[in-house]
């Protein structure tokens, strides 16, 4: 039987735009459970904060599908600040770059129950200064595919191509991300930034960053078949 998989939301993000992908992974027989996450779960994150209520909420859907299937291993399937919130989740080292989490208990060792990462337009960079106190964290203490024991595979995806004039959100966002608007992207996060040192990385052509129910985003069911058999 496939691993059973959780699916974390992108940033700002609630499960219920993921659940037509949940439905997807549960038709072709693989276990889904998306983080139940609302809308108001990450305002406490804002602003770089701590993201101890997301890796919270992850380590809780573990345990509960593991529980519901009788599985000890799991697959993690992170769409966007879901794949690197789910990095820290893997790890084994105390997450206190902020001071209300040094005191709590935060090391979760999700590596030795997780099968295989896979990211979904994930900015495993960024130069933004809000985010990169928490992504500095993730890639100076687990860099690049880093346990050995999971399988990471970083899907990206080109869609849109950033121009300062013509696509200016998308330069924007580019630029912000990895420090150069001018280049591919799903219109969100640029390929470079999606992909990790010695992962399996993708790239998926016409493919767009965010849930759409009329486009072809990552969890679309026809983008979805072509990773599928990296859970499997």
């Amino acid at each position: 039987m496939p691993l059973p998989t959780v699916i974390i939301p992108g940033y700002l993000a609630g499960a219920a735009p993921y659940r037509p992908l949940e439905t997807y992974l549960q038709q072709q027989g693989i276990p889904a459970m998306t983080v139940p996450l609302i809308r108001r779960d990450w305002i406490p994150t804002l602003g770089g904060r701590s993201v101890q209520p997301i890796l919270t909420a992850i380590a809780a859907t573990v345990t509960r599908l593991q529980s519901e299937t009788g599985c000890d291993g799991v697959n993690i399937v992170g769409h966007s600040a879901g794949g690197w919130i789910a990095r820290i989740y893997l790890g084994e080292q105390p997450y206190a770059v902020h001071n209300c989490d040094r005191d709590r208990p935060n090391c979760w060792s999700g590596h030795k129950q997780v099968h295989t990462l896979l990211t979904l337009g994930t900015p495993h960079i960024s130069q933004e200064r809000w985010t990169r106190r928490n992504l500095d964290f993730v890639n100076q203490t687990y860099p690049g595919a880093f346990y050995n024991s999971v399988r990471y595979v970083c899907v990206a995806g080109k869609a849109i191509y950033g121009k300062r004039w013509g696509t200016w959100f998308t330069y924007n966002s580019y630029q912000l991300t990895c420090g150069q608007g001018d280049c591919w992207g799903d219109g969100i996060t640029p390929i470079t930034a999606a992909h990790l040192d010695n992962a399996q990385n993708l790239l998926l052509e016409n493919v767009y960053h965010s849930p759409r129910p009329d486009g072809d985003w990552y969890g679309n069911a026809a983008i979805a078949a072509q990773w599928l058999p990296y859970l499997t």
